[in-house]
């Protein structure tokens, strides 16, 4: 068995938790729930940052002691874990005492061998950053990161070698490329180490700063925050070579940060680990911002997202499985509320939710609710099942390379395609020819959809479980992904939709002028006019399959669908390229406006209009639920 040790930065508890936390919580969730239904050994650790100016200052703001604040202000990260569904080995503090015990041994272990000293030292001391800026890094005289005035200190401190270790980290990087990830982050590293590196300031006066851990050698300085809440990392697991639980875990396999602090875990953490003659992590890997309209999350600019919030609003895996498909690891993401909402509508109510309702209702109205008898299937079903084996491999390389948005892409890919295969098999219309070949294919398609449900468990669990239930599996071996878990003639749950549609505002949309054709007839999809009976009694909506979809050469924002009304197929084209890709609407049962006079839209013949829901930036499809209505049908 494997084993995989991950860790996300600790986060100061006088912080209020938000997205910024959040994704990286989350991140680590899902990647410890991965590993651990791929049957591998799993520790995720997290905690909070307890020492430091910064949670004294804001203990005395509030007229009580600095651990009364942190006992008070930590449970706001617990509660918020526990709502993220975030499933932790263990949540560290760095007040506690088995952590101090260690920071104090690692210390004096360093000072023995020699790489501590004692010297005095004059700097720019920023508060915010808890550390000193030379001449050279500061900005008009501010700090780099606050742009604020910074007070010029004069006192003498405890030193760590850390220039000394320069090389040897540079050697160590050069010669281990996974070590810090992705790899423009491990360049950058290294281009910052092309300057001196310098020796680094470990401790703080007492009679400047008491909040820290004491220095076992000097009673009358405590230890600089960074040193301290590093050897989290370590203190967690025991922290000696010879403590069976640290052999086990040590090193740990990822620790996840922001791009913010990546200097102190790819430069400051290494040395610190030579000097203490531990192993280095296998790989450091900094993730990048969640932005708001391109600026980067924060309270000063007052565009912080609150995850709870969202979470009242939207429920939790949806959150979850919004911040795992949108970000590549590495690069920033935009947070739009209205791509969230397009998104959990596209993939969750259209794609995954409609699937589900589907095998649900048919096996409970033609075979009592059981899951039906498998048969030999023809070429729909041995490609189907081959999908199946190769998806889950597929997921697996991908996140173990950190390609978490791509594994969630490819699972949605392959729940497509059980889509698609529902719609060329249409066990609905073979129940009266073929009822044992028609559950066949439901079964067929149950259990595709058992092993994509399998495969999204670790981003929404609670959800997951709802719907496997609605499919039959209460129990399941989540390290088994072998086709053939679900058994014949098993119970089904009962259906409830696991992902409801968010509506959006309905609104007048007028076709933009290039679009438009030569007549200036105006496209639109759907509006909040009033009109009399009457002239909606001319209005013809029908059913319809969409057959094969591909984009109209020229432009960027018009596709062209082949669909199939009944025995009849026609061709339009509609403007929801920015919205949709053509191959997430093959199979799609749409509504179309059928009496139209067919038109040209640049050059191509459009012979009806889709129905859709527009809002600000946004357009849903309005599709049907139920397979059994068939395409062609007259809506009423």
């Amino acid at each position: 068995m494997s084993k995989f040790y991950i860790t996300t930065p600790i986060y100061y508890v006088n912080d209020e938790p938000h997205i910024g936390h959040a994704y990286t919580t989350i991140l680590a969730d899902v990647l410890a729930r991965y590993h651990r239904e791929l049957g591998d050994d799993t520790f995720f650790l997290t905690g909070t940052d307890e020492h430091g100016q910064k949670v004294y200052q804001a203990a005395k703001e509030h007229g009580v002691e600095p651990k009364q604040h942190c006992d008070e202000t930590v449970i706001h990260f617990k509660e918020l874990w526990e709502k993220l569904h975030i499933d932790y080995d263990y949540f560290i503090r760095t007040t506690d005492e088995s952590h101090k015990k260690v920071v104090q041994n690692i210390l004096q272990n360093i000072y023995n061998k020699g790489d501590i000293y004692f010297d005095e030292y004059s700097g720019h001391y920023c508060v915010g950053c808890e550390r000193f800026y030379t001449e050279k890094e500061l900005v008009e005289g501010k700090c780099p990161q606050h742009l604020t005035e910074l007070k010029l200190i004069t006192e003498k401190n405890y030193f760590f070698k850390m220039g000394a270790y320069q090389q040897k980290l540079i050697d160590y990087i050069h010669k281990h490329p996974d070590f810090i990830q992705p790899d423009f982050r491990r360049n950058e590293v290294l281009g910052f180490l092309r300057q001196p590196l310098g020796d680094l300031c470990i401790s703080r006066p007492k009679s400047r700063l008491s909040w820290g851990i004491e220095l076992s050698f000097d009673k009358n300085y405590v230890t600089y925050v960074w040193f301290d809440a590093l050897i989290n990392y370590v203190s967690a697991i025991g922290a000696t070579v010879e403590d069976d639980q640290f052999s086990q875990w040590w090193p740990a396999d990822y620790h996840l940060i922001g791009k913010d602090i990546l200097t102190t875990h790819a430069v400051y953490w290494p040395t610190m680990l030579f000097a203490a003659d531990f192993p280095q992590p296998r790989t450091i890997f900094a993730h990048g911002w969640w932005m708001s309209d391109e600026f980067k999350m924060s309270k000063s600019l007052g565009n912080v997202v609150r995850p709870l919030e969202l979470i009242d609003l939207y429920g939790v895996d949806p959150l979850r499985f919004y911040l795992m498909r949108e970000m590549v690891l590495g690069q920033d993401a935009n947070f739009n509320l209205e791509s969230f909402i397009r998104r959990y509508n596209s993939d969750l109510a259209n794609d995954l939710g409609n699937l589900v309702g589907r095998i649900n209702t048919l096996i409970r109205r033609h075979f009592d609710g059981n899951i039906p008898v498998l048969s030999d299937g023809g070429e729909n079903e041995k490609e189907l099942k081959k999908s199946g084996k190769d998806v889950g491999i597929k997921v697996r390389k991908l996140i173990e390379s950190m390609r978490v948005n791509k594994a969630v892409e490819e699972t949605m890919q392959f729940v497509r395609s059980i889509n698609r295969y529902m719609e060329k098999s249409a066990p609905w219309k073979l129940i009266k020819q073929n009822k044992e070949k028609a559950g066949s294919v439901l079964y067929f398609a149950a259990e595709s959809l058992r092993i994509g449900l399998q495969l999204l468990h670790p981003i929404m669990p609670s959800r997951m479980d709802q719907v496997l239930a609605m499919i039959g599996v209460t129990e399941i071996d989540f390290t088994n992904h072998t086709w053939g878990q679900l058994k014949s003639g098993t119970e089904l749950g009962k259906f409830e939709i696991p992902f409801p549609r968010i509506d959006l505002s309905v609104e007048i949309k007028e076709t933009p002028e290039d679009e438009k054709t030569p007549d200036k007839r105006e496209e639109i999809e759907m509006t909040g006019n009033q009109i009399s009976i009457d002239e909606f009694r001319k209005v013809e909506l029908k059913t319809a399959e969409v057959v094969s979809a591909e984009r109209v050469e020229g432009t960027d924002k018009l596709i062209k669908l082949q669909i199939k009304l009944g025995e009849e197929e026609r061709q339009i084209v509609a403007g929801i390229a920015q919205h949709y890709q053509p191959e997430e609407l093959v199979g799609k049962m749409i509504i179309v406006v059928t009496n139209l006079e067919p038109t040209i839209i640049r050059g191509v013949e459009s012979n009806g209009m889709l129905l859709a829901a527009s809002g600000k930036d946004t357009i849903v499809l309005a599709t049907m639920d139920d397979p059994s209505i068939g395409s062609g049908r007259q809506l009423i």
